[in-house]
C-alpha cells in the first residue's frame, strides 16, 4: 500500500467522518487526488461513507473506516473489545450493564481526576485539565463560551467505531467531563446520532451564581 494511503487511513482512524476537503489538508494533497485513494480504499471494503447533517444547507459526505479498515493496523482491539461487550450483554440484564459503564466511567474519572486540586481551579483552568485529560485517553476537543454556557465538543473519539455497536461507552467521556468540571454535562449532540460531533453543555457557574 502506498504512504499516500496508509495516511489517509491512518488520518481517518484518528478523525473518523471525515471530509475530502479535510482529508486533502491532513494529509497534504489536493482534493482530486484524494477522491483517488478513496475510491481505491472503499473498493477494497477498507472505507466507506456516509451523508452528515451540516448546518442549514445539503448534507455533506464524510468517510470512515470500515471494521476491516480499522483492522487494516496492528492492534485487533476493536473487534476483541467488541465480542466482549456482546458475551457481556448476553449474559447480564440491561439495568446491571449499564450500572457497571457507569462504575467503570466514574473509576476511570476519579483515576485521572485524583491529583488534581479542581475546587481551586478557575473554570478555564478545569476546561484546560479536561482538555489534557481526553487528549491522553484518545479524544481531541475544542470549547467554547457562549450566551452562558460552554459548549464543549468531540473533534475525534475513540470510541467511536465501539459506540456504534455498544452507544454505553460514551458514559466515560461524560463522567470525566462532569466530575473534573464540578458540574452536570447535558449531551447535546452525538456523532452516533448524525451530528458532525458529540458535544456537551456546561452552565457558567458565574451566571449560576447570579441568578
Amino acid at each position: 500500500m502506498t504512504g499516500t494511503r496508509e495516511r489517509v487511513l491512518k488520518t481517518l482512524l484518528a478523525k473518523p467522518r471525515t471530509t475530502i476537503n479535510e482529508l486533502a489538508d491532513e494529509v497534504g494533497i489536493n482534493p482530486i487526488s484524494i477522491r483517488h485513494h478513496i475510491a481505491s480504499l472503499e473498493a477494497e471494503g477498507l472505507v466507506t461513507s456516509d451523508e452528515e447533517r451540516h448546518g442549514r444547507g445539503r448534507p455533506r459526505r464524510v468517510y470512515l473506516l470500515t471494521e476491516s479498515g480499522v483492522e487494516h493496523f496492528p492492534t485487533r482491539y476493536v473487534r476483541l473489545t467488541l465480542r466482549l461487550l456482546e458475551q457481556l450483554k448476553e449474559s447480564m440484564p440491561e439495568n446491571m450493564v449499564n450500572a457497571l459503564f457507569m462504575q467503570m466511567a466514574e473509576g476511570l474519572a476519579d483515576e485521572l481526576a485524583s491529583n488534581a486540586q479542581t475546587e481551586k481551579m478557575s473554570m478555564e483552568e478545569r476546561l484546560k485539565l479536561v482538555k489534557d485529560m481526553l487528549y491522553k485517553e484518545g479524544f481531541s476537543i475544542e470549547w467554547v463560551h457562549e450566551g452562558g454556557e460552554y459548549h464543549i465538543s468531540e473533534v475525534s473519539c475513540p470510541y467511536y467505531y465501539i459506540g456504534q455497536t455498544h452507544p454505553e461507552v460514551c458514559a466515560v467521556d461524560q463522567m470525566l467531563i462532569s466530575k473534573v468540571l464540578l458540574l452536570p454535562a447535558e449531551k447535546t449532540k452525538c456523532i452516533l446520532n448524525g451530528d458532525a460531533n458529540c458535544t456537551y453543555v456546561v452552565s457558567d457557574p458565574a451566571i449560576m451564581e447570579k441568578v
